[in-house]
This record gives C-alpha cells, sequence and structure tokens, in this order.
C-alpha cells in the first residue's frame, strides 16, 4: 500500500448508491472499485444502510477490508433494502430527513454512484445545502460510463439559462473512476460564496470541511 494513500484529509465518506445493481457488470464493478478506494485509503463508510444492490457490494468491500461501515436506513425501509445479514454498524432512524441528516452529520464528503430517483434526491440535497451554506464538504459524482452526462448537462444548461451561478457550478466533482475522483476531491477547494453563513443555519453539528480529526 502507498504511504501517501494512508494520509487521506477525508475520515469518513458518504456513498450514495441504490438498493439495484443495474443491468450492466459495470455499476457493480465501479461499487467494488469504489470500496477498495475508500479501504487503500483508510476512509471509513457512511450509507444507506441496505444488504442488496450496490448497497450491499460497497458495504462488503469496505467492512472486509478493515475499516469502518455506518449504515444508516429508515425503519420503513428496512424489509426493502435489508435481505440477509448486514456488515458493520446498522443504526435506524424514524425517516428520510432524519437520515440524510444523520449522514451529512457523520461524513466529511459525499460521493453518488449511479442510481435511481433516491440517489439523485440525496445528491441534490447535499449540492443544495453546500450552495446555502449548510455545510461545507466535497460532493462527488461517480459519472461511471458517461451514466450521469445528462445529469451534469443539465446542470451546465442551468448555468447558460441563468439558473446556476458559475461559481456554484463548480460545487459537483465528477470523475469516471473512483481514483481519480478521490485526487479531485482531496484537492478541491471548498466552495465559498454561499447564500447564507454556515452559523446562521443552526447547523453545527453537520462540521466543517473536512474533519480534522488525524487518523491513527
Amino acid at each position: 500500500m502507498e504511504e501517501s494513500n494512508s494520509k487521506s484529509k477525508f475520515k469518513r465518506v458518504c456513498v450514495f448508491c441504490g438498493s439495484n445493481s443495474g443491468h450492466r457488470k459495470v455499476f457493480s464493478d465501479a461499487a467494488l472499485d469504489l470500496g477498495n478506494e475508500l479501504v487503500e485509503r483508510k476512509i471509513d463508510l457512511v450509507y444507506g444502510g441496505g444488504s442488496v444492490g450496490l448497497m450491499g457490494l460497497i458495504s462488503q468491500t469496505v467492512y472486509d477490508g478493515g475499516c469502518h461501515v455506518l449504515g444508516i436506513i429508515p425503519k420503513a425501509l428496512m424489509p426493502h433494502e435489508i435481505s440477509g445479514e448486514t456488515v458493520g454498524e446498522v443504526r435506524t432512524v424514524l425517516d428520510m430527513h432524519e437520515r440524510k441528516a444523520a449522514m451529512a452529520r457523520e461524513s466529511d464528503a459525499f460521493i453518488a454512484l449511479p442510481g435511481g430517483y433516491g440517489t439523485m434526491e440525496e445528491l441534490l440535497e447535499m449540492i443544495t445545502w453546500a450552495q446555502l451554506g449548510i455545510h461545507k464538504k466535497p460532493i462527488g459524482l461517480l459519472n461511471v460510463d458517461g451514466y450521469y452526462n445528462s445529469l451534469l448537462a443539465l446542470f451546465d444548461n442551468g448555468v447558460v439559462e441563468g439558473f446556476i451561478k458559475p461559481v456554484a457550478r463548480e460545487i459537483v466533482i465528477s470523475a469516471p473512476t473512483a481514483k481519480e475522483l478521490m485526487e479531485k476531491m482531496e484537492e478541491h477547494t471548498p466552495f465559498r460564496e454561499h447564500v447564507a453563513p454556515h452559523e446562521s443555519w443552526g447547523t453545527e453539528h453537520l462540521g466543517d470541511y473536512p474533519s480534522q480529526e488525524n487518523k491513527p
């Protein structure tokens, strides 16, 4: 293992991903690749708590690699997203709002794998929170085989049409591979032109950018 990989400034990364695996192997491979990248960098995982689909693949990979896994799942989704035995720590919450707040609080950064409505909703909420100033944590999009090309094009069009400020477009960091994405996120300068100061939201519990706690 390279020494540089053991000194990530991120202690915990939240990965948004689906309870489905997609129709093509490339998506499962990407989840495994991201899991291995987190392990190589000694980064713990925070995720949606499921044991199926891409959720199950990345959580098992990180757990098998010796890093901590924290799954946060609403009680109502447990029968749908948990099949068999889960790995790591599982925390149940009341609803989706509590889930996202807990994921944000426990993480130093966010990454979205390919997924459906739920994955995109979680991604977009974290982007919005960054724009508003609720948190100062980097947000990465793993654009596997161009899966998110259309979404990124929509963001670009939002800038062209005057709905997204050019500086706010830079909130989203994207790359086609886990290694490249992690490298870009490690080097990323936090977004600072917030709508309102972080302190005015009363969300100090969400933490700053990124955690300053050093890993052993």
